[in-house]
């Protein structure tokens, strides 16, 4: 029988998109360690729709 692993694939949204009102949306999807960061999390990626770095957090 496989172990159950500490890794999950977690999908991030932008937080600036969501709140300027513009359609679309700006998603990417990775990968945590549940063990190490229990938490959602943050990271700073590039949002196509706006030409920017933007902070993108976790969704469920």
């Amino acid at each position: 029988m496989a172990k159950k692993g500490n890794r999950v694939q977690v999908i991030i949204e932008c937080t600036e998109h969501k709140d300027s009102g513009m359609p679309g949306t700006s998603r990417y999807v990775t990968n945590k360690n549940r063990k190490n960061t229990p938490d959602r999390i943050e990271l700073k990626k590039y949002n196509p729709i706006l030409r920017k770095m933007t902070v993108h957090k976790e969704i469920k």
